[in-house]
């Protein structure tokens, strides 16, 4: 059994507004991340929250998601990180790894995810000439998921990995421009 890791604990200040409510083909950004890791067949899917959690909670169909809420969200990336493994840990301390992915990412597919979790390696999505997220971390790596600080998330981790190619993977949805970009690409 592999797990998801949703990263969406972001206050989403460039964009000036909530991004994981934002709309691609009629379908919000988190239900989207949400839905691709489940089609994936990552169970149980996590998905960690912070700014506008309330707003979030109530708007948001999260199915059998589970939902954290992290309070540090404003210290950096490696906190929901780090409460993403620890709650992991509490209620799937059987788990095989966990694909880490944030709600953003339009171009991530349920392929992508499949070929990042197919040989039980660590696993990067590779995009714009450098490793990065979504990844694939086979429980080995759980403590040094742990270990990490400040808003760089896992890249030291990722930068010497095993990678899959992810087209338009840079494209996260951070300015109106981006956003503008991904619903020409992705409806």
């Amino acid at each position: 059994m592999i797990a998801a890791v949703v990263l969406a604990a972001g206050s989403s200040t460039r964009l000036g507004e909530a991004k994981q409510f934002v709309t691609l083909s009629g379908e919000p950004l988190l239900e989207r991340a949400i839905r691709t890791a489940r089609e994936a067949r990552c169970s149980p899917v996590l998905v960690v929250l912070g700014a506008a959690h309330v707003e979030i909670l109530a708007h948001i169909y999260f199915g059998n998601a589970v939902t954290v809420i992290n309070e540090k969200w404003r210290e950096g990336m490696a906190t929901s990180i780090r409460l993403g493994i620890q709650t992991l840990n509490a209620i799937a301390p059987d788990v095989e790894g966990a694909v880490l992915m944030t709600c953003d990412q339009p171009a991530v597919t349920v392929e992508h995810l499949n070929r990042l979790m197919s040989k039980q390696e660590l696993k990067a999505s590779h995009y714009a000439g450098r490793n990065g997220v979504p990844a694939y971390f086979p429980r080995k790596y759980f403590d040094d998921l742990m270990a990490i600080t400040g808003d760089a998330g896992a890249r030291s981790l990722l930068a010497q990995a095993h990678f899959e190619n992810l087209p338009h993977g840079e494209l996260d949805i951070d300015t109106a421009e981006d956003l503008a970009r991904a619903r020409g690409l992705f409806g």
